[in-house]
């Protein structure tokens, strides 16, 4: 996704740099109808966005680079399924909105050009979960989309930390290097068993590989999400417990450095754009977009995998953790490291060695993934298809054979569809309805 917010930013940034001037956020306007709430911006000139979600509790996010609010611009009451909307700076120059929400909404959002009077607008409709979304207007900035004449896999590769003459850490009787490769290609398994997901082994061997060299692998894959599987090893063997890590700000600050320092990098892509032609600042501009959006992306998907490792046993961190890893610094493909135990610890040494302990593991983070980008699904990909599916919502009395006869579907492919592997349903719980076949 970070690829497609790149591509379509590439002309109004470089108006902004050449310009050297801010954008003004003028008025926010909010109305509700029906189950669809809409959020108007009006803004002194075209700028562009970057919009996603955060749950816990339910808020829609709106990035504006080098945009400020007007002083004069009224601040509005909550209306529909927007309780309150509030507003910061970041990097000193761009403005950050966000919307609390009372329940959960899926936000679609789309630019309007003067007419009748008004400016430049930022129209972001919310449709409560289960609703539609209305037809909208066309806009150039969704030509990507229509390139994408066929449907697409998601493509996710899958890292096994260390290898070859890098055995990694070690425990009385395994070594890191073995025990990942065994985990990461039962994630790979359970990734291209899941219908609309592909998964790229970046190291399917015992053999070494430079870091750089997996991020590439990952590129040339043009993979939606880089995984790197590692295990972790202490001093003090009683430590133990499941971390998950994504890129630091420190660490996205340097890798910027590097690009920007060598020529050859001039030639690097970031989000499907090329660097060569651009000056410095711009190229400055384009890869801090494009990594804020990369660790904001890797930071959702982290938060996901961390709370399904919390499942099935200790975890090091409640949260997630931040680092300068160098597997990590993608500037345009969101990334996570996932520690999953403590080789050091006995217990968790034996645990890795287990095949058992493997796939509990593995599941775990396919779940974390699926459940992601399920929410998040990548335009022009077959989990966006799905993501349009039907929702039953479970109330009280409810009973898996119940719900497959009323939609028209078979039990199995009702479980298959949610990752079911028992009658067992909990009030509150949202069931995907599958096409019926």
């Amino acid at each position: 996704m970070a690829r497609i917010v790149i591509a379509w930013i590439l002309i109004a940034v470089s108006n902004v740099v050449a310009a050297g001037a801010s954008h003004e956020v003028l008025g926010v306007r909010v109305s509700a109808t029906g189950d669809r709430t809409r959020v108007v911006l009006d803004l002194s000139g075209p700028t562009e966005h970057r919009i996603f979600t955060l749950k816990g509790p339910e808020r829609v996010v709106i990035d504006l680079p080098d945009t400020r609010f007007a002083r004069t611009a009224p601040r509005p009451s909550g209306s529909g399924v927007v309780k309150r909307v509030r507003s910061g700076v970041r990097n000193g120059r761009d403005l950050r909105l966000v919307l609390d929400l009372g329940s959960a909404a899926r936000p679609k959002s789309f630019l309007l050009p003067p007419s009748d009077g008004t400016g430049h607008r930022l129209v972001i409709d919310l449709v409560a979960a289960g609703g539609t979304v209305a037809a909208r207007p066309k806009q150039p900035v969704k030509t990507v989309e229509k390139v994408l004449k066929k449907p697409r896999d998601l493509v996710i590769a899958v890292d096994a930390g260390h290898g070859g003459k890098d055995p990694g850490a070690r425990g009385r009787r395994a070594r890191e290097k073995d025990v990942v490769l065994a985990v990461a290609k039962r994630v790979a398994r359970l990734i291209d068993a899941e219908p609309g997901m592909r998964a790229v082994l970046v190291r399917d061997g015992d053999y070494f590989l430079h870091l750089r060299e997996r991020i590439r692998r990952a590129h040339k894959a043009k993979a939606d999400l880089f995984v790197s599987i590692h295990a972790d090893a202490f001093k003090d063997r009683r430590v133990r417990g499941s971390s998950v890590f994504v890129l630091s700000r420190r660490g996205a600050s340097s890798e910027m450095a590097r690009l920007l320092a060598k020529q050859e990098n001039a030639a690097d892509l970031v989000g499907g754009v090329s660097l060569r032609d651009k000056d410095d600042l711009l190229k400055k501009v384009l890869l801090d977009l494009s990594q804020s959006a990369s660790i904001e992306e890797s930071t959702e998907v982290a938060s996901e995998v961390l709370r399904e490792l919390r499942r099935i046993g200790k975890v090091h961190k409640r949260s997630v953790q931040k680092a300068g890893f160098v597997v990590l610094k993608s500037p345009d493909i969101p990334s996570i490291l996932v520690e999953t135990a403590f080789i050091s610890n006995p217990t968790e040494e034996k645990n890795l060695l287990s095949s058992r302990h493997q796939q509990k593991l593995a599941r775990a983070i396919f779940r974390g993934i699926r459940a992601y980008f399920l929410d998040n699904p990548p335009p022009g990909t077959l989990i966006a298809m799905r993501a349009r599916e039907q929702k039953h919502v479970i109330r009280r009395g409810d009973t898996l054979s119940a719900i497959a006869q009323r939609y028209a579907v078979s039990l199995r492919e009702l479980k298959v569809a949610n990752g079911l592997t028992s009658d067992r349903l909990r009030v509150g719980q949202v069931l995907r309805i599958p096409r019926g076949s």
